[in-house]
């Protein structure tokens, strides 16, 4: 499988609404992000064509429409862009990160509970 492709903050916006509702007319897409943030058609137009040129979407012509779908899980990219963070500011080490977020986050009881028994999984792997 070849590399997932780096997505800007912008392109996330366009790829939750392919992951969510594939395959989607650019009409669509452009009618979803104008109603969240009065984004401008050819903003969207633009970025769908860098995500075509990233190989993030894929595209087939139906009529006049052309209808977009994903070629990247969300689940890749979420890894990728996880991955890259954890490197730019944490230097690649997780335990930093980690207590970073505690130290500086109101977690609640069942969020702590829950983060003990990942870290318990983890310890028996």
């Amino acid at each position: 499988m070849s590399a997932t492709p780096r997505i800007s903050e912008a392109e996330w916006e366009v790829m939750k609404i392919c992951w969510n509702r594939s395959p989607v007319t650019a009409q669509e897409i452009i009618d979803r992000l104008a109603a969240l943030d009065d984004w401008h058609p050819k903003t969207v137009k633009t970025l769908l064509n860098r995500l075509v040129k990233k190989r993030a979407l894929g595209f087939k012509k139906d009529g006049r429409a052309y209808l977009y779908h994903p070629l990247v899980t969300e689940k890749d990219c979420v890894s990728a862009e996880s991955r890259s963070f954890l490197d730019r500011v944490f230097g690649g080490s997780l335990r930093p990160m980690l207590a970073h977020f505690v130290e500086h986050q109101k977690l609640s009881s069942s969020e702590i509970s829950e983060l003990k028994t990942l870290l318990k999984q983890q310890e028996k792997k």
